[in-house]
């Protein structure tokens, strides 16, 4: 079952950690086991963790709660009709300033070189080529108009040969009308006020391309380049041409990742550069932990890395 109660946890030690790291603009003291473009996945407890926790962005009130942890169940239902395996996730709960809520996406803690990423880091081409046509099988089985899926390699764990989904903070759903499900305007809370209107429709843009399933093949091989996985690139394109009525080149995923490199890497500096207005003009803490500066994949040619 994808969600289920929230296990126990010291949520009130949790979250008074958190806040500590949010206002002093930095997550010293927790311990960080990835970076999401919204925010960061932490081990839980700190000293000896047995859970992953995510936390999402400040939620206004339990109306705005309860709405996304609809959207949430239903969108895993909708991936598990698929075939494709749904970490268990819970949503915890606490109060937050004035009514507001601080939410926690809560899993149990994954192995982490069991992440397909890091498994194909290590395996040869025949388990490696099993596993990315099972990945291209999920992707096609899955995704339409109304189920969207971000399907990069970082995005899964290996367990008994088969691929389970982990990533499940942007529950991507929409209406018979194309409308998205999920509240955007939450999610649009982590870039400059100034500019969520604009961003509004370019997110619902970027996210029409997870409820095509040749555009989740071509984020995917494009994460893989990301990832410095570019052996495996032509294996996932070999198992989505066996699916798809037009297949993926390399070349378009080469222009694909150039896209979306100067997509991420701008929407990075709206995020830091409203940090700093908020943390430094307007002196309140700013509500989201952000990864380091990054590059965003391999280095160009004749780079280090």
């Amino acid at each position: 079952m994808a969600a289920t109660a929230a296990p126990a946890l010291d949520l009130e030690r949790l979250d008074a950690a958190v806040e500590r790291a949010i206002a002093e603009g930095s997550p010293r003291g927790l311990r960080v086991l990835g970076f999401g473009e919204i925010t960061l996945v932490l081990g839980w407890p700190t000293d000896a963790p047995r859970l992953a926790v995510k936390r999402l962005p400040p939620f206004p009130d339990a109306a705005r709660t309860d709405a996304y942890e609809d959207v949430l169940r239903a969108w895993t239902r909708a991936l598990e009709r698929a075939g494709v395996r749904v970490m268990d996730t819970a949503v915890a709960r606490a109060a937050g300033p004035g009514g507001t809520v601080h939410a926690y996406l809560v899993q149990p803690l994954a192995d982490r070189d069991r992440l397909l990423n890091r498994v194909l880091r290590r395996a040869d081409r025949r388990a490696g080529a099993a596993l990315l046509d099972r990945l291209a099988e999920v992707i096609c089985a899955a995704v339409d108009e109304h189920v969207g899926l971000d399907a990069q390699a970082a995005n899964w764990l290996v367990q008994d040969g088969d691929l389970v989904c982990l990533d499940v903070s942007t529950p991507m759903l929409r209406d018979d009308t194309g409308g998205d499900r999920l509240d955007l305007a939450l999610f649009l809370s982590a870039y400059p006020w100034a500019l969520r209107a604009l961003l509004a429709p370019i997110a619902h843009t970027v996210l029409a391309q997870y409820h095509d399933a040749r555009g989740v093949l071509l984020d995917t091989a494009s994460n893989l380049h990301k990832e410095r996985l570019d052996p495996w690139v032509p294996v996932l394109l070999d198992a989505g041409a066996r699916r798809l009525t037009r297949p993926i080149g390399i070349d378009e995923v080469r222009r694909y990742f150039a896209r979306d490199k100067a997509l991420w890497l701008t929407m990075q500096r709206l995020r830091r550069a409203d940090r700093l207005w908020q943390r430094h003009v307007r002196r309140r803490p700013y509500p989201f932990l952000l990864p380091p500066p990054y590059r965003y994949g391999p280095p160009p040619e004749g780079g280090t890395p």
